[in-house]
């Protein structure tokens, strides 16, 4: 393992821009004296950003109305005005953001260092097409006939079954994209992504069939397909947060058998590692973290494409690194594009799934540009 973290030290000295590679340099010169001190950067910064979060949207309220809003909801004490926004509806609003953009982050990070793909992404895998068509599946069936099928979500999302039917459908996209990829005798790394869309979009589309049966209130249900916090609270919170820990916690454990896979399936195989085992168990793993997202927000894509690139750049290529920093930069990234969704067209919102498009669309394309097409380092 000595000699393993020998070669991907250099593949990434190699492959890091000069630029990058002096903020690399000095970053571990300010480190060096204070282990642990990116973790409490980190850590700090996502709390400074949630509770901004939480203090700014389409209502005005003061830091007084935020502190009494926490201190109140915490103790149980009875919240009235402004106070009560703040702990009924912008407080469950930001830890889904939290857990949506850590499930989003780890899950990329692990699919990428799984496939030896950097541009593997939850959203253009299929997995959250695939946990979006499940949801309205489910949804559909339980409808009865589906005439009521659009207004049903929001009720429905706090429902336990909801995100087990994503956890469903996003398994069963991403098994299929592996499977059209193989036997259309896929070698280069960007065949997985294309298999990916190619499975998302005939997913997608069918999922827009089930919601135009009721066309009345299509209105609401474009917005969740596009990402929106706003229809989560503590209820819908509840009933997604088990699946997504129950998903993050395998992914956040498996930092050195991916580092393991960097050198090849033959290699990690050799050091005594189930390499299909594995496989089958991160994909279970990430599609049940994608899912727990859907299921309450939406699709909401390129937070684990872009994320985990970020902090490669930052912090290196060790998986025991990238895999939880993956998870606390997407839970920074998602709550900040939620706040920018919220303030960019006062009064209305924008779904939170447009902002993180417009980022990472063309971040998608600067990869291509660059042609990442090879393991990530």
């Amino acid at each position: 393992m000595k000699e393993a973290g020998t070669l991907r030290a250099h593949a990434a000295s190699a492959s890091a821009s000069a630029p990058v590679a002096r903020v690399q340099r000095w970053l571990a010169r300010l480190a060096a004296p204070w282990p642990g001190l990116g973790w409490a950067v980190l850590a700090a910064g996502l709390a400074g950003v949630a509770v901004f979060a939480a203090r700014w949207g389409s209502i005005g309220v003061t830091w007084t109305d935020v502190a009494r809003g926490l201190l109140g909801g915490m103790t149980g004490e009875p919240l009235e005005g402004r106070a009560a926004i703040v702990w009924q509806l912008r407080v469950p609003r930001v830890l889904a953001g939290m857990l949506a953009g850590a499930a989003l982050g780890v899950s990329g990070a692990a699919l990428q260092g799984l496939f030896r793909n950097p541009l593997a992404d939850p959203y253009l895998m299929g997995v959250a097409p695939g946990a979006i068509f499940g949801v309205a599946v489910a949804l559909s069936v339980a409808g009865a006939a589906a005439p009521a099928f659009a207004g049903k979500v929001a009720a429905a999302q706090a429902a336990a079954y909801v995100p087990a039917a994503a956890f469903v459908g996003a398994l069963g996209a991403v098994l299929a994209a592996v499977v059209l990829a193989h036997t259309a005798g896929g070698r280069r790394t960007t065949d997985l992504i294309l298999a990916g869309v190619v499975v998302g979009s005939v997913l997608t589309a069918a999922t827009t069939y089930l919601m135009l049966r009721d066309a009345d209130r299509i209105r609401s249900v474009f917005a969740w397909t596009l990402g929106n916090l706003s229809l989560v609270g503590w209820p819908e919170l509840g009933a997604a947060l088990p699946y997504g820990v129950a998903g993050m916690l395998p992914l956040l454990g498996a930092g050195r058998v991916l580092n393991a896979m960097q050198l090849g399936e033959d290699v990690a195989q050799s050091l005594g590692i189930p390499v299909q085992r594995l496989k089958l168990g991160l994909i279970a793993a990430a599609s049940l973290a994608t899912a727990a997202v859907v299921s309450q927000v939406g699709v909401i894509g390129f937070v684990g494409l872009v994320v985990p690139h970020a902090v490669r750049r930052l912090a290196g290529s060790d998986y025991r690194r990238v895999l939880p920093a993956s998870a606390l930069g997407g839970a920074m990234l998602l709550v900040l594009a939620d706040l920018v969704a919220r303030m960019a067209a006062r009064p209305a919102e924008l779904p939170v799934g447009v902002v993180t498009a417009l980022v990472g669309g063309p971040f998608f394309l600067y990869l291509l540009r660059k042609g990442h097409g090879h393991a990530p380092s």
